[in-house]
């Protein structure tokens, strides 16, 4: 199994090396860059099956970096915050960032959040990772799904709407398969933070808020409903 690559941007010196000897102590492989342009550049050159992203990094900021990640590549993107109730945070998702984490942090968190999102991308999670229940889904496999112009087909892993194809990523991916796995069904946040991120404990509703929004981007803003207070649901 090859080694999991990260691409880990920060320009605190000391905060980036003490987070790569931890992860790679952990079994992964880093490339470490002290600011967004070279941070993209190493991106373009290796790569890596995951990217760190410093909200505050010089050159190329990182929700500007997640952007220009997010043209290319599908790639997985942390964001790495210095404040929970940031703006920063929820730019950082708009951007396409899949999740992010505060700072300071615990070194095993961090790795658990990874591991969390390489599991959803198909990824090895390093040496102890595994791939678990969440990682599945209900809906029946080489189905195509149908929710008036939307086709959602679960064993090409494609969407489209009105015979146009869809560009999702793997995180808008599965949380379009919860809700087509349910049509009708008011899904609450911590059961969308549970089943598409993996969380096992519990998580900021924001990341599932903006992926909602960036879904009904894609495939329709009528098509999946708030409930207030209860959450979401898919409308058939």
């Amino acid at each position: 199994m090859a080694d999991t690559h990260v691409l880990f941007v920060e320009d605190d010196d000391v905060i980036r090396e003490a987070t790569q000897l931890a992860l790679e102590r952990d079994g992964f492989v880093v490339t470490a860059m002290p600011d967004g342009l070279a941070g993209l550049e190493a991106f373009r050159a290796d790569r890596p099956d995951i990217a760190l992203l410093d909200v505050m990094v010089p050159g190329l900021d990182g929700v500007s970096l997640c952007r220009r990640i997010r043209d290319e590549s599908t790639v997985p993107v942390i964001m790495l915050s210095a404040r929970a109730d940031s703006i920063d945070v929820v730019l950082g998702l708009e951007a396409g960032a899949d999740d992010y984490v505060t700072k300071p942090f615990d070194g095993a968190v961090l790795v658990a959040r990874i591991r969390a999102v390489l599991r959803r991308f198909g990824h090895a999670s390093g040496p102890e990772g595994s791939g678990g229940a969440a990682a599945e889904t209900a809906v029946p496999a080489e189905a195509v799904l149908r929710f008036g112009d939307l086709e959602v087909d679960t064993g090409g892993m494609e969407v489209r709407k009105g015979g146009q194809p869809v560009a999702l990523t793997p995180t808008e991916m599965r949380l379009l398969l919860e809700f087509s796995d349910s049509p009708g069904t008011v899904l609450s946040r911590d059961r969308l933070l549970e089943r598409v991120w993996d969380y096992g404990w519990g998580g900021d509703t924001r990341v599932v808020d903006v992926h909602v929004q960036r879904l009904r981007g894609k495939i329709g803003q009528d098509r999946i409903e708030t409930v207030r207070g209860f959450g979401y649901k898919l409308r058939g």
